[in-house]
């Protein structure tokens, strides 16, 4: 059985994941998530890029009910000219 990621580790996903990440916090394996990819049934929009498939982050933790990080959206103005 793959082993799922965290609420921590979802929170620390960058924009786009990879598909074998996205298909981990799904508690899919990596087989299975190039499965539903090839046949067009992986449960989230992918974003193709050449041979790599890249799964929006906001999409995934929409459809796990998980709501984005609290920074998302926020721009740290510390160190910068106002």
């Amino acid at each position: 059985m793959t082993r799922g990621l965290s609420l921590t580790e979802l929170a620390d996903l960058p924009a786009v994941t990879d598909l074998v990440t996205a298909g981990r916090a799904l508690g899919l394996g990596r087989t299975k998530s190039y499965q539903l990819a090839r046949t067009g049934q992986f449960p989230c929009r992918l974003i193709r890029a050449g041979k790599t498939y890249l799964v929006p982050t906001t999409e995934l933790l929409a459809l796990l009910g998980v709501p984005p990080p609290a920074s998302a959206g926020r721009h740290d103005k510390e160190g910068h000219d106002g």
